[in-house]
């Protein structure tokens, strides 16, 4: 009788639901995630997650580490980058304001040009994931 090969026993586990998070519980977040709410559904998590990702590669040199406008290359730049943790930016700018602010740049909005459009780097996915890492972004202690 011929056994079954690894890729058949990966395809069982994963149609039994086996495997981190099954039974309904949340996996836990590793140290340094970004601060996500266990309740928070699963493909909501894998966007922020994601979305971190991207801004520490694309947006953190200017836009720091938490959003604060205190990147590495934010004294360079005038006008200094946006602290985009804060509140009252965040009040002010739907979802679909801030996918076209990182699809277009800041040019086009009228805002910096120092912000390079992303639109053609990133896809809408991409993009989309991005926007919920802003969302969940801590306001700083300014």
């Amino acid at each position: 009788m011929r056994r079954p090969g690894v890729a058949t026993m990966l395809w069982l586990l994963v149609l039994s639901g086996c495997g981190p998070g099954a039974g309904g519980e949340a996996p836990a977040t590793a140290p340094g995630d970004p601060a996500v709410p266990r309740a928070a559904a699963p493909m909501q998590r894998y966007q922020v997650r994601e979305g971190s990702a991207l801004f520490s590669h694309y947006c953190a040199t200017c836009h720091g580490d938490e959003g604060q406008g205190d990147g590495l290359n934010a004294y360079n730049l005038d006008p200094r980058p946006r602290d985009l943790a804060d509140p009252a930016f965040q009040k002010s700018r739907s979802d679909d304001d801030l996918a076209a602010l990182i699809r277009s740049g800041g040019g086009v909005a009228g805002l910096s040009t120092g912000m390079p459009p992303w639109g053609r780097t990133l896809g809408e996915r991409r993009i989309r994931n991005l926007v919920a890492y802003l969302r969940s972004l801590e306001p700083s202690g300014k």
